[in-house]
């Protein structure tokens, strides 16, 4: 089944087939699927608008309009005042702000395509060029363009290293960073194995002979690598990255980006390494007033440490932990609290982190050391830092959420953050019909099989349905889980869950270890589920799973559980596990093949993985990964639950044939499952993407008739269907 190339005729054949096969399996589904796919419509306001942020002279922020499956990108003129007042009155025509210019419409770019996705979309300094870069395979590689605000005119950048071809369009990672004017920038690009590994210079990129200078390059297949620049815009950062090592490398920015005189002896004009680097040593860092701050687990500490040091390049000795006004090191590394990254500004430190498993944001204040906790009603919430793009500031604007409570965007004073009378919602999310008081959630616990660990898990229901439950009838559980690379499951609000708890469903979140949400132990060996600790994710989300059961919440009829990616892993190995358990199984673009596409360091991506799974041409981590790989412990003659996978042909993360293996091994270790689509057996249905990638669909709309088919597919084998 493996085409690196997309192009066998044999493989493309089989997957429209296996296509045709599933549209058929669910032919009788079709009118539930036009009623989700309306009921997701009838809870996003489709026109719409993101609160406006301030950069440089403009007001920047995004637009949807009904029937338009892309965004556009607008920014308004800041007034003398430097405030705004939104007075638009809903309709599409009408603008945001006064003076508002569309500088860039997706909906145009993706004219004529079946896939558009746009990323790094930035002003110069001087805001009279905006530079996005655009992918219109979904493969992940992007070409970046530069706009002309004045003249309206596009350049699509040219690849000057391709002599003989004067029309190669340049491709990249995506990244794209502004020098500090307009007539120089940075971009990234990827080696054969679609890893981001270089960061270039352009300079002059205007002129029909624009300069292009290799800074860096990271030749280590371990590592990725990608640039950013201080949010003080005063240094340029060059960052190689494994999941457990990082180097960072900088160049410090004059008005001229140090290299426009091309001055190989200028010592300044070469990347300083900040502190090489160590095993098992990450490190992040930004730049503060001459000060590097650093957060990092030097010295093996648990979780990360806030340091600082002199900007200076080997500083490493000169490292020295961050106190607060009673003298007590602020984060120390330990299991209380975790950290998780920290945005410099001006006059305080905006540090995200965790604490009893929930997101948390500290304001520091380096001339007082004073930090204080910002505090939220909820005890179960998602908090994180909204888009702030300058450095000069006195509020800074957040992301509120919780599993009951949709998107708000607040304002807060860094120098009162938990004054309420001072706190400013700039824009909470409108979601049409949905009446808050009807739905509750719960934060919970489950005891895991080696008797001592808590798994969290988080529950959000209508409350009739929790009634029942609790007058002893048992009802329907969707089981959701990730668990892998330190990421975190948040508690979070989804309007695309709605259709399911409107119908009776619990929505369980999972918290498995492998993800960050209990610090950076719930990930890491020796107690977390990384290398040979990995089999406590999937037995974490079985034993959740016969909590539910056994605590007459729901049955194994009436339990369903998904998971995207590495949670489709997860999923993919419970149910071997426990096949009986799960009534129907959705995985999305599912990493299941995990010893055969491990081994193989010629496919995308693999070899930087071997530092989260373990190289398996290393015979204890072969064994290790052979006894919980999905495709290699399929149980012949088990009934395994109705499977629901899908897959994006483009995908360059988890390549299509991983589902395609699984979903034929299913049906072969179970033939009497023959999916006829007449309720009498559990069927086996794979869906691809013949024009996506690893991220579904670009296009809004077809994103949600997408998800309108998983779901669908998930009441229906439920039972839960008219």
């Amino acid at each position: 089944m493996r085409d690196d190339k997309r192009e066998s005729k044999e493989v493309l054949e089989h997957l429209e087939l296996e296509n045709e096969y599933t549209k058929n399996v669910t032919a009788h589904l079709k009118p539930l699927q036009e009623e989700l796919y309306g009921e997701f419509l009838g809870s996003i306001e489709e026109t719409d608008y993101t609160v406006p942020r301030p950069r440089g002279e403009f007001w920047y922020y995004t637009r949807t309009f009904e029937g338009m499956s892309y965004t556009q990108y607008c920014r308004a003129p800041k007034s003398v005042e430097g405030k705004y007042v939104v007075e638009w009155d809903g309709t599409k025509g009408a603008p945001i702000l006064a003076g508002e210019e569309v500088y860039l419409d997706v909906n145009v770019l993706a004219e004529g395509k079946s896939y558009c996705r746009v990323t790094g979309v930035k002003p110069s300094p001087c805001h009279k060029h905006i530079a996005y870069s655009v992918d219109y395979k979904g493969d992940e590689t992007y070409t970046p363009h530069i706009k002309n605000m004045e003249t309206g005119d596009i350049m699509a950048l040219k690849d000057t290293t391709k002599t003989g071809d004067e029309d190669a369009l340049l491709e990249t990672s995506g990244s794209f960073i502004w020098g500090k004017n307009a007539s120089t920038f940075f971009y990234s690009t990827k080696d054969h194995n679609d890893r981001p590994y270089r960061l270039h210079q352009r300079r002059n990129w205007q002129d029909d002979t624009p300069v292009d200078t290799l800074l860096k390059e990271e030749l280590d297949d371990l590592y990725y690598a990608w640039g950013y620049k201080s949010l003080d815009g005063q240094y340029l950062f060059f960052e190689a990255a494994s999941k457990e090592t990082s180097e960072i490398w900088f160049l410090k920015l004059d008005d001229d980006d140090n290299s426009e005189t091309n001055d190989t002896d200028n010592p300044q004009s070469k990347m300083q390494c900040i502190a090489p680097r160590r095993t098992k040593v990450l490190y992040e860092v930004e730049h503060l007033h001459n000060q590097w701050w650093i957060w990092t687990n030097v010295g093996s500490t648990p979780n990360m440490q806030l340091l600082s040091s002199p900007a200076q390049a080997n500083c490493d000795t000169l490292w020295q932990p961050i106190l607060d006004a009673s003298d007590n090191i602020l984060f120390d590394g330990s299991l209380v609290k975790s950290l998780d990254s920290v945005t410099v500004l001006d006059t305080h430190v905006v540090i995200q982190g965790r604490q009893g498993g929930i997101p948390r944001i500290w304001i520091y204040d380096p001339q007082s050391r004073e930090v204080e906790l910002v505090e939220f009603e909820e005890k179960a919430h998602d908090v994180g830092l909204a888009a702030n793009y300058e450095f000069c500031v006195e509020t800074v604007a957040i992301t509120y959420d919780s599993l009951v409570t949709p998107l708000q965007t607040i304002e807060l004073p860094l120098a009162s953050p938990n004054d309420g009378d001072e706190r400013v919602v700039l824009k909470a999310k409108s979601v049409p019909g949905y009446q808050r008081e009807m739905y509750a959630c719960d934060r919970r616990h489950v005891l895991s099989r080696d008797g001592t660990t808590q798994i969290p898990i988080s529950l959000v229901y209508r409350k009739d349905a929790m009634e029942k439950v609790q007058n002893g009838t048992q009802v329907p559980v969707h089981l959701y889980g990730y668990g892998s690379y330190g990421s975190c499951c948040e508690a979070d609000y989804s309007v695309t869950r709605l259709p399911l708890l409107d119908r009776g469903i619990v929505y369980v979140i999972a918290h498995v270890r492998g993800g960050g949400e209990m610090g950076r132990q719930w990930y890491e060996e020796p107690n977390g589920a990384k290398y040979l600790c990995k089999k406590n994710t999937f037995f974490d989300f079985v034993d959740v799973a016969e909590q539910l059961v056994q605590e007459g919440t729901t049955t194994s009829q009436l339990l369903s559980c998904e998971g995207r990616s590495a949670g489709g892993l997860l999923i993919g190995a419970a149910i071997n596990l426990a096949p009986e358990l799960f009534r129907v199984a959705i995985l999305g673009v599912p990493f299941v093949d995990v010893v055969s596409t491990m081994i193989d360091g010629s496919i995308p991506l693999t070899t930087g993985e071997w530092v989260e799974w373990g190289n398996p041409n290393e015979e204890k981590y072969h064994q290790y990964m052979m006894e919980y790989s999905p495709t290699n412990n399929v149980q012949n003659g088990k009934v395994y639950p109705s499977c629901w996978m899908t897959g994006g042909l483009r995908d360059p993360r988890v390549p299509f044939w991983e589902p395609a293996k699984l979903t034929a091994l299913l049906r072969h270790a179970c033939p009497d499952q023959k999916g006829d689509g007449d309720g009498s057996s559990n069927p086996m249905c794979m869906k691809i993407d013949m024009s996506a990638g690893h991220f579904s669909a670009s296009d809004r709309y077809k994103y949600l008739k997408e998800l309108s088919c998983d779901y669908a597919f998930l009441l229906d084998q439920l039972g839960l269907v008219d």
